[in-house]
């Protein structure tokens, strides 16, 4: 384990399937690779175990329910056998007829499910495959506490401000963007990425942000540090993993974090209001 205050993670994409046994495979892989490389914990991308309803598939009558338990619990095992968090993006059904979460567990090196986060957001297409959370997942990694959110959360700062109000510093934030019917650049291109970073830097907050990379994927994962800034980023397209360095004793540039408390308070301004003052209360004469 790295110094307290401090995080080794590694952020995985690979191309998502159908099939939670191949997906299986390849993730117990990247957890032995982020053991070698010191990682104190590895992510996954949005249903990285399960595959993302509405892209791999288009109903869930006869998905494989029981190899996805296997799957999931041989993940569990690997992550007590090699002593490594593991935040898995998979799906977690309910009784029937309720449609089935869009989650993320958190695994501790033990091998034990210590909270599961659910998407609270979902798109209009989600909504055909899946229900809605309801709850924060929050936890403390080595003195650094974290939390998790998937995908179309991003479109919504209020949670951001919300766990900030929490304490959060590192947001594990797992995104599917892949197998885009236009094969090339569009619009997830060219804003995803951007509002990641737009949400870490309001907030202050280091993100790892990971996609699948199944062609077409629309962007590649990336790690975010608090002022926003890209710190690492894997090739589009392409299976791979990076590991970089939380340090919450390390200072980044935060224009806002002087007022950020007082407006999450309700306070939207800085400095003083000069209320009496009648050529402030005119807003009409020169």
């Amino acid at each position: 384990m790295t110094a307290r205050g401090t995080l080794r993670v590694a952020t995985v994409q690979f191309a998502v399937t159908a099939d939670p046994r191949h997906n299986g495979r390849i993730i117990r892989r990247f957890m032995a690779r982020a053991k070698a490389a010191r990682a104190d914990a590895v992510h996954f991308s949005e249903c990285a175990l399960s595959g993302y309803a509405g892209s791999e598939f288009t109903t869930w009558d006869g998905y494989p329910w029981e190899t996805l338990r296997q799957e999931t619990e041989h993940v569990m095992a690997e992550a007590r056998r090699l002593k490594l968090w593991t935040i898995l993006g998979s799906t977690h059904p309910l009784t029937p007829p309720n449609k089935p979460h869009n989650s993320l567990f958190v695994i501790d090196p033990r091998g034990c499910i210590v909270d599961r986060y659910d998407k609270r957001f979902l798109t209009v297409g989600d909504l055909d495959y899946y229900s809605a959370g309801d709850h924060w997942t929050t936890w403390t990694l080595n003195g650094v506490k974290c939390a998790a959110l998937i995908c179309f959360d991003v479109r919504f700062p209020e949670l951001y401000r919300e766990i900030k109000k929490l304490g959060v510093e590192m947001v594990f934030q797992s995104f599917y963007n892949a197998r885009v019917a236009k094969r090339g650049p569009h619009i997830h291109t060219y804003i995803m990425r951007q509002t990641a970073q737009a949400q870490c830097g309001i907030n202050y907050l280091w993100m790892s942000a990971n996609n699948s990379s199944a062609w077409y994927s629309s962007w590649p994962s990336v790690f975010i540090r608090p002022d926003g800034f890209i710190v690492g980023q894997l090739p589009m397209n392409r299976a791979g993993m990076m590991v970089n360095v939380v340090d919450t004793h390390k200072t980044f540039y935060d224009a806002s974090g002087r007022f950020r408390a007082d407006t999450m308070r309700g306070q939207l301004h800085s400095g003083t209001q000069p209320r009496r003052d009648p050529r402030s209360r005119n807003r009409t004469a020169l």
